[in-house]
């Protein structure tokens, strides 16, 4: 019976903190991926709504840089908040389980083994893995099978700050250097091909991490960025010319 308990064990401890964190990693990926798709939609619109008004690049950087400079700390700062709202639950719970687990002990063992029975483990064996869960790591035994939730890795605000302002800055630059960078006779129709090349992978790659079809996902992205740039040029277009 103890070979046949240690077996049963190690699938609930190892099992979904292993999945997990695979699943960390790829919504790390996809929010990296949106904020890239963000960058570029935001900067090519300011791009395009300048380009509709004026060619004159000074004008075309200023505009762009600060674009980029402002939608990237807004990122940041939108990212760092609602991030670290999403701290502040996690270590309220896992305090609360603390405090459960040193004032109720008993309760929480019958719990745990409850959670394990509900699964399909037979009754006596849902309370052998739970007692050795217990002994083991209370906290993290408890924390995985209630909260699905690692003690260890609780969400870090600042990183995804970094990363938001990070992938936002890379998107961004796509349009902003396509327009500085190409002849005035072209550089609408150069950063309009740019962008939706551009808003084309990034769609291509959110819904291959999501286990969608590309297709479908491609052609949201690309419609809403070429909806997006149409709408923001022809004001710069109507500005410009009242102007």
């Amino acid at each position: 019976m103890g070979s046949v308990t240690n077996d049963a064990v190690a699938p609930p401890a190892a099992e979904p903190a292993l999945h997990r964190g695979i699943g960390d990693r790829l919504n790390w990926l996809r929010a990296g991926v949106l904020g890239a798709n963000d960058g570029i939609v935001s900067v090519a619109g300011i791009v395009l709504g300048v380009l509709g008004a004026t060619t004159d690049r000074s004008v075309l950087f200023t505009a762009g840089t600060a674009g980029l400079v402002a939608g990237a700390l807004s990122m940041a700062v939108g990212e760092y908040v609602s991030v670290s709202t999403q701290k502040d639950t996690q270590n309220a719970l896992l305090a609360l389980e603390r405090r459960e687990l040193a004032e109720t002990p008993e309760e929480e063992l019958a719990e745990l083994a409850a959670i394990y029975e509900a699964k399909g483990i037979p009754t006596e064996l849902a309370r052998e893995v739970a007692v050795a869960l217990t002994e083991k790591d209370a906290l993290r035994a408890h924390a995985e099978a209630e909260l699905n939730l690692d003690p260890d890795e609780v969400v870090k605000p600042w990183q995804a700050a970094w990363a938001s302002m990070g992938s936002f800055t890379v998107g961004a630059l796509l349009p902003l250097l396509a327009a500085l960078l190409i002849p005035a006779p072209a550089q609408v129709v150069a950063t309009v091909v740019a962008v939706l090349l551009a808003l084309a992978l990034t769609g291509a790659v959110s819904a291959r991490l999501g286990g969608a079809g590309a297709q479908r996902a491609v052609l949201r992205t690309v419609i809403g960025g070429a909806v997006a740039m149409a709408v923001t040029y022809g004001i710069g277009s109507l500005v410009g010319t009242a102007v």
